[in-house]
């Protein structure tokens, strides 16, 4: 199991060489996730309408290794936005990937650009 989460990798926007096409805006649900698929990567995309903001991140839950990020609940904690996993309540900044539980999982995250009603996000292989 170690093997999935070793794949994901937080991308900054400074170095992001690659913008993928994950679809159109209207692809993705308002305050909730969907899921896209980059190689062999499972990667959940929320359009956090509330924030007027779009995040990435890994769709594996570190905790239990099951892709379920997606279907998370998105909110805020001291104003940081956060997705938590449905199945084990763990939760994660959007922003960093950091646990906000304290626990020593964290998540991937990568960039995400919204351009003439296309969402692309950016990874570095």
């Amino acid at each position: 199991m170690e093997e999935i989460l070793n794949q994901y990798e937080t991308v900054h926007i400074s170095d992001a060489t690659i913008w993928f096409k994950a679809g159109k805006v209207e692809d993705f649900p308002t305050n909730r996730g969907g899921c896209i698929k980059y190689k062999s990567k499972q990667i959940a995309i929320f359009n956090f309408a509330r924030r007027n903001e779009w995040y990435a991140c890994q769709n594996a839950c570190p905790h239990k290794m099951e892709m379920v990020l997606a279907r998370g609940m998105t909110g805020s904690a001291d104003d940081i936005p956060k997705i938590a996993c449905p199945m084990h309540k763990k939760t994660f900044s959007l922003v960093d990937g950091t646990n906000l539980n304290g626990d020593d999982f964290k998540i991937a995250v990568y960039p995400i650009k919204v351009i003439d009603d296309e969402v692309f996000v950016g990874f570095a292989d």
